[in-house]
């Protein structure tokens, strides 16, 4: 029947064909009901057709008609097609677009159905990859034309270079004339099998808008029998239908077929050349042949029905059952059966439009299958697809996949793929492209540059290799040089009057704990340990403890006029201090992160900042003490007020020097105390010892000290 793509007209037909016809006046006494119907091409039609059957269980087997929705058994149990749903095709078209990375598309679907169920099956698949849809138009063969031309505009107002368009060629061929009309190129255009392989579209003069189209389509099958029969169609013939007249006057350009008024001379000839007896390669009449033979499969197995062991007729019920367990391989060695939805098994070629010789070819480029488990498979030849662009892959999305080392943002009010890119904030690395968010990095590495890889960040402590770590070695040697060197003058010149007069063992003690002052800053350069850290920390608070309480010593006796005893008990106090801070709570080697971000710096943690600060504190109190007294003695004097001036601006430096920069202005500290305690009170006196002996004199020594005494 011919609905002319109507489904009143097809409805129409429906109930006539279903109807029990009227006897009339012929040699046959009745007419049988119908048993099957193999129809429609369209999905809306056979959406009627199969709606007004169902009820009746006559059942309609289509050719053509994809719609997803015909599945629906409860809507349409006795529905069956030939060709595979639209629900495989999705999924075919989806695997197309995720091939080849495009996420930015525009659709186009026909106002029916067809196109409708189809662009949405197609929706669902490719939200889960991500994919964007930038704008759907809805066409229809019987739409004005200023809706075409809508359409058109939309298409050229966006920027998307790949279009799926779900609309069968009748509703997609105006809007194609009127994209060549207005010169619309650089479009890959992706088709839906309703116009892939259409031959009214496929010319040259289409090609220049629409070539390099890529879409799916039932496979093709070489039925070389059929050939003959089309061959011997004739008019003239008194078995032939009613059809052979218009298609004998579409061949041959006469008409008026009638055995009475012959219009034709019945010598015209057959052009058999033409496309219509090319049967090497069918695809819709190959559909079409499988409806028939099920069906008499089918009709075969009720007539020839046999009672099961009860004498119960169980399986023989109608057509429509019957259909539901069809199975046969055909004479060309497909497996022909319906699933539990009527469907056959789904199975695409890849059609892709080149043209050669002149003319659009609809080359096969690749394959796509369902397997029993649910899985399905697509197979692409690279190498022989021809895009619009050529050789090379569209490229189709709103925005470039971001690089590693940034990430996707979001742009307000646009679809997710449309997005800028970010670079990753410091410390945070994507090390994949199209990254939505960046990685922090672990708390010991850092990003690089790129911001694509976390390093580990660079250790930072006081080394010997570095300039400061050399000039503070330096120092610290010819300080403790230097005092050996004045331990050596003083035991040489042991007997001469001023070192009688200083006390000779309280300053051999005290150049000996100046010595170990002046070693002391080796321990704090270099990376830290666990012994380092104890040791740096001890040893300052013994060594300078030992030095100070030498210092007080002297300068009691030179208040006091008395000798002095050796500073046992005031050193005692400092050993002990010592002693329980590496009990309790030992410094310790310890990374620290909070100073920079790039670096970790290695310091020593005091473990006990108690510890730590009554060990100044001590030395401190010392120092006071001595301070105040030191005022008789000016070499003294002065020395302690160095002493104590180094040692007060210590502390604010100590505590906002980051890094190594705190060891630096501590090793400073002992170094600049030390230096000041030796220059100023065993310079003067090796200047006279070596430089003036005629002053290291008893007599000279104690006109000195009446002239203080006055």
């Amino acid at each position: 029947m011919d609905s002319c793509a109507s489904p009143s007209n097809v409805l129409r037909a429906s109930f006539t064909l279903v109807s029990v016809q009227k006897e009339e006046e012929s040699t046959t006494q009745c007419h049988l009901p119908l048993a099957a119907l193999v129809a429609e091409s369209g999905s809306s039609q056979s959406l009627a057709v199969a709606g007004t059957l169902g009820p009746f269980k006559v059942p309609m087997v289509s050719y053509f008609s994809t719609c997803a929705c015909l599945s629906d058994r409860r809507k349409y149990p006795s529905f069956f097609r030939t060709i595979s749903s639209d629900y495989y095709q999705a999924k075919a078209l989806s695997s197309l677009v995720k091939r080849y990375g495009w996420t930015w598309i525009g659709v186009l679907q026909s106002d029916n159905d067809y196109g409708r169920n189809g662009i949405s099956a197609f929706t669902k698949e490719v939200d889960k990859m991500g994919v964007c849809i930038a704008f759907v138009g809805t066409i229809l063969r019987t739409y004005p034309q200023s809706k075409i031309i809508e359409v058109v505009e939309m298409i050229k107002q966006s920027t998307v270079k790949v279009i799926l368009a779900f609309v069968p060629e009748g509703d997609l061929y105006p809007l194609m004339k009127e994209i060549v009309k207005q010169n619309i190129t650089g479009i890959q255009w992706i088709a839906s099998e309703a116009w892939v392989t259409a031959a009214r579209p496929s010319t040259p003069e289409i090609f220049k808008s629409f070539g390099g189209t890529v879409g799916f389509v039932v496979r093709k099958m070489a039925m070389p029998k059929l050939g003959p029969y089309l061959k011997n169609i004739s008019p003239y013939s008194p078995s032939q239908s009613s059809f052979v007249s218009d298609f004998w006057e579409t061949m041959v350009g006469s008409a008026n077929f009638t055995r009475n008024s012959q219009v034709c001379t019945g010598k015209e000839k057959l052009n058999y050349t033409d496309k219509f007896f090319d049967v090497t390669q069918v695809r819709v009449t190959y559909n079409v042949y499988q409806a028939v033979y099920a069906i008499a499969y089918a009709i075969h197995k009720l007539l020839f029905c046999q009672k099961d062991k009860n004498n119960v007729l169980r399986q023989c019920l109608n057509v429509s059952d019957q259909l539901q367990r069809v199975s046969f391989v055909d004479r060309y060695g497909e497996n022909v059966f319906f699933d539990e939805n009527g469907d056959p098994p789904a199975s695409y070629e890849v059609i892709n439009w080149q043209l050669r010789g002149g003319e659009v070819q609809h080359v096969t480029v690749g394959y796509f299958s369902t397997s029993t488990d649910g899985t399905y498979k697509l197979t692409v030849k690279e190498d022989n697809i021809r895009w619009i662009t050529g050789n090379s892959i569209p490229k189709a999305v709103c925005s470039d996949t971001c690089p590693n080392g940034t990430r996707k943002a979001q742009i307000k009010g646009r679809p997710v793929c449309c997005f800028d890119c970010i670079t990753c904030a410091d410390g945070s690395i994507s090390n994949r492209t199209g990254a939505a968010d960046c990685t922090l990095c672990p708390e010991e590495y850092w990003s690089n540059e790129r911001r694509d890889k976390c390093v580990m960040k660079m250790t930072e402590f006081l080394s010997y290799t570095e300039t400061m770590g050399i000039i503070l070695t330096a120092l610290s040697l010819f300080g403790a040089s230097l005092t050996v060197a004045i331990m050596i003058v003083f035991i040489h010149f042991r007997g001469t009057p001023i070192v009688k007069a200083n006390n000779s063992e309280l300053s051999s003690l005290l150049l000996v704990s100046l010595f170990f002052c002046f070693l002391c800053p080796l321990t704090f350069i270099g990376e830290p340990t666990m012994w380092s850290c104890m040791l740096r920390h001890t040893a300052f608070g013994v060594t300078f403890g030992l030095c100070i309480s030498c210092v007080l010593g002297k300068t009691i006796v030179v208040v006091t006029a008395f000798r002095a005893t050796l500073p046992g008990n005031k050193l005692a106090v400092q050993i002990v201090i010592c002693v329980l801070w590496l009990i309790i709570n030992p410094p310790f080697p310890e990374k620290v992160l909070k100073y920079y971000n790039k670096k970790i710096i290695l310091e020593c943690n005091t473990g006990s900042d108690a510890a730590f600060y009554a060990v100044l504190g001590y030395i401190g109190l010392l120092s006071a003490i001595c301070l105040i007294l030191a005022f008789l003695a000016k070499f003294i004097s002065f020395s302690m007020l160095i002493f104590c001036v180094v040692w007060l601006t210590f502390i604010p430096a100590y505590i906002s020097s980051p890094g190594k920069y705190t060891v630096a202005v501590e090793i400073f500290a002992i170094l600049s105390s030390a230096f000041g305690l030796l220059l100023c009170i065993f310079v003067p006196k090796c200047y006279i010892i070596l430089i003036k002996p005629e002053r290291n004199t008893k007599k000279h020594l104690m006109g000195k000290f009446q002239k203080a005494s006055l």
